[in-house]
């Protein structure tokens, strides 16, 4: 029994290594000197090995670390399927607000109330709830505050807090004053709500309320009622903040300008990746929020000007005659139309009489938030926004004269397209042409992409430098295309397509990013687009950089050992290394996926399929990862784990050219190393001594199983060069070794 089972293993050994051999692709070519085929057996492999190249460098690529299979650690299900697109089971919870606010503007100080009415849908019945506090990381003793760093200056003696993400140590009464928490109810039969005291407990910037009876699963219902107010921050993170009344820089001689945000007690997201999502807002990561519809009263001195995302319903109220009639006309006029000018600021005739406050109506729906700004010194201006359907919307900027150009005024420096970054701008701002912009990147990205969802889209001048939310966007008293279309590039993400901000900036800002690629080269027929050669790769007074020079600054920075991986939580960066992180190098990434690995039209297929499929949803990166696979037919696996999973560098090096029998009319074999951990396709451009170039490309697949890779070159005569990379486009950070030349 032991002798025929050893035997019988034996056999299958043999069998196995026999099937092996015989599935070993022969050659195509039997070499010359190839022992014979043939004879007992049949065929008999020839007795060769694969060519490599002599003075083979040292390297840290490794094959199978990059293109290893099980990226994805869990299975599709119900909810979230295999191929990126939500289950058949997919749920989402839904928050509804009804919200009051009176803005005090001499005081700073914003009272609200708010009905909030929360629907659970998930197969879970939830005895707790978690919302957000977001005004109370403007305390002093907030987690936010107390992890600003100190910096210093070149002589560290000048040593402080410094942050983008906080409220810049400014010591006023901040946070929430939560004055109530009630819980609506209705008894079966009865036509009267009653309103029952809730018990909460407010951590840092959240407020978990516990309920006296769970809300049902697959559909309940909760309704609450909070009451609270707030002090606005000067500075509230760059996301919100106030413009102060003066005629000093930065400042505003005609009124405060205020852009109010987070400014109501909002819910966190409860979803089927999580639970519950109460990661604290410290100022570093932005948000994950509930999609619902939102009702807006808002009252503000009759003097002021409110504007909000969505719809303003009731224009007769708030807006002189005159006022609503050029609102009309605006609303079928693809040119800006003026509603309230420069000149008309100081007018009382430009405000409704009659009332020392004006309360306004405002309506958004299906979004996940809303905000507002409001200011005695706003000019308004508008435009209508033609949309692929047919469907219109308004592009509308409210910004104070500070903000416009002054037509006295000499340009800052040589005069460019209004809007063109690189260039000089007018005295005082670039808000005279921000409905324009906003119209422009609009319109392209709802035809490039996905229609914009919103009845208007407002671009405010005020403290942030930069801030979105839906149908409405915070800028600098500047403006300028560059922030008024990354701003409104929000819309698609995180607005549209509504990922988890908190945990993965790189999938709102580095898409948005490079979604602004497109927009910023042809929207308004190239209008915005930019040119030039920079100084020292990024402007200045350095050495003129060709594109490609210029380019390889930039994949240097973009795999410098000391930076994290995309795939991290932004609380978990370096503030220094945001804006490469979440940003450009994300971006980056997409260009390369779009250029370099799929090309255009199928890495716009699968983007797009990405952005229907998770339209007003919740997707995480593995569903962003599955889609654009499952979309495009391609593994991208490496691809993902190259650069966004780790912080690996490309460095790819020509190493030889040798010709067929020493002679280069018969060919060339042309040898290059993959000398770092990523891999990405290959492109080389070969010149022959004649002058003639010619360009060889290969898939990134080459380093599937190699680090070196050698091909035959159909050349006829002697080679002069052969480049790796030259036009700089793919990401290898050492170029000292991109160019074999021969010798003379």
């Amino acid at each position: 029994m032991n002798y025929k089972l050893i035997s019988g293993c034996a056999l299958a050994f043999l069998l196995g290594a026999n099937i092996a051999g015989a599935q070993t692709t022969p050659p195509a070519t039997t070499p010359a000197n190839a022992p014979a085929q043939g004879g007992r057996g049949g065929f008999r492999r020839p007795n060769i090995q694969p060519f490599t190249e002599d003075n083979v460098p040292a390297t840290k690529y490794d094959y199978h670390d990059l293109w290893k299979p099980f990226m994805y650690t869990k299975n599709g299900d119900e909810t979230r399927a295999a191929d990126g697109q939500p289950g058949p089971k997919y749920w989402q919870n839904r928050a509804d607000y009804a919200l009051k606010a009176r803005i005090d503007t001499a005081a700073n100080e914003i009272t609200g109330s708010e009905v909030l009415t929360y629907t659970n849908n998930s197969p879970n019945k939830l005895g707790f709830i978690w919302m957000q506090l977001d005004q109370n990381l403007f305390k002093l003793d907030s987690r936010g505050n107390k992890q600003v760093p100190l910096v210093s200056d070149s002589t560290r003696t000048n040593i402080v807090q410094a942050s983008r993400n906080w409220g810049q140590g400014q010591v006023f009464d901040a946070g929430y004053k939560i004055k109530s928490v009630k819980i609506i109810s209705m008894a079966k039969g009865s036509t009267t709500a009653t309103e029952t005291d809730a018990k909460y407990l407010i951590n840092d910037t959240r407020m978990q309320i516990f309920l006296p009876t769970e809300i049902a699963a697959n559909g309940g219902q909760l309704k609450l009622k909070i009451e609270f107010s707030f002090i606005s921050p000067d500075y509230g993170s760059d996301r919100m903040g106030i413009i102060l009344q003066g005629s000093a820089r930065g400042q505003s001689k005609n009124g405060k300008i205020f852009q109010v945000a987070q400014w109501y007690p909002r819910m966190c997201v409860y979803d089927n990746l999580q639970g519950w999502n109460t990661l604290p807002y410290t100022g570093e990561s932005e948000f994950y929020l509930e999609y619902g519809d939102f009702d807006i009263n808002i009252t503000a001195p009759a003097k002021d000007i409110v504007v909000c995302s969505g719809e303003l319903l009731n224009a007769k109220d708030v807006y002189t005659p005159e006022q609503q009639k050029r609102w009309a006309q605006a609303a079928q006029s693809d040119k800006v139309v003026m509603i309230r000018s420069a000149d008309e600021i100081n007018q009382a005739s430009s405000r409704p009489s009659g009332k020392s406050e004006l309360t306004w109506h405002f309506a958004i729906h299906n979004a996940r938030d809303a905000s507002w700004g409001a200011s005695a010194a706003f000019i308004v201006d508008a435009a209508r926004i033609n949309l692929p359907s047919g469907k219109k919307s308004m592009a509308i900027s409210a910004y104070p004269v500070e903000s416009g150009a002054d037509p006295n005024a000499a340009a800052t420096t040589a005069a460019a397209t209004p809007g063109q970054r690189g260039g000089g701008f007018p005295a005082g701002g670039q808000w005279h042409h921000g409905t324009e912009m906003i119209k422009a990147t609009i319109e392209y990205n709802s035809n490039k992409w996905f229609e914009y969802p919103y009845p208007a889209a407002t671009g405010v001048a005020g403290k942030a430098g930069g801030m979105e939310y839906p149908g409405i966007v915070f800028c600098s008293l500047n403006g300028g295309w560059g922030v008024i279309d990354h701003e409104f590039g929000h819309t698609w993400f995180p607005m549209i397509v509504g990922s988890n901000e908190r945990l993965y900036g790189w999938m709102d800002e580095g898409f948005n990013t490079f979604i602004n690629t497109l927009s910023t080269a042809y929207a308004d027929n190239g209008k915005y687009a930019t040119g030039g050669r920079g100084g020292g790769g990024f402007g200045g007074n350095g050495p003129t950089l060709t594109p490609s020079e210029r380019l390889a600054i930039t994949w240097r920075a973009y795999t410098s050992p000391p930076l994290e991986p995309i795939l991290s939580n932004p609380d978990n960066l370096k503030e220094a290394n945001n804006g490469t992180l979440l940003y450009s190098k994300p971006s980056a990434g997409l260009v390369l996926l779009r250029e370099q690995v799929l090309g255009p039209e199928r890495f716009d297929f699968a983007f797009k399929t990405y952005i229907n499929r998770w339209a007003f949803k919740h997707p995480s990166p593995d569903d962003f990862f599955r889609t654009m696979e499952a979309a495009s037919g391609e593994s991208l696996q490496w691809f993902w784990r190259g650069w966004f999973e780790n912080t690996w560098r490309l460095d790819v090096a020509v190493r030889a050219v040798r010709y067929v029998n020493n002679d280069p009319s018969k060919g060339a074999i042309i040898t290059i190393d993959n000398l770092e951990k990523m891999a990405m396709p290959v492109t080389l451009e070969i010149k022959t001594v004649s002058g003639k170039t010619d360009r060889v490309n290969f898939a990134a697949e080459i380093w599937e199983r190699n680090v070196s890779w050698s091909f035959k070159y159909p050349s006829t005569e002697a080679i002069e060069s052969v480049t790796y990379n030259p036009d700089g486009k793919l990401p290898d950070y050492n170029t000292s070794n991109n160019v074999w030349t021969a010798k003379k």
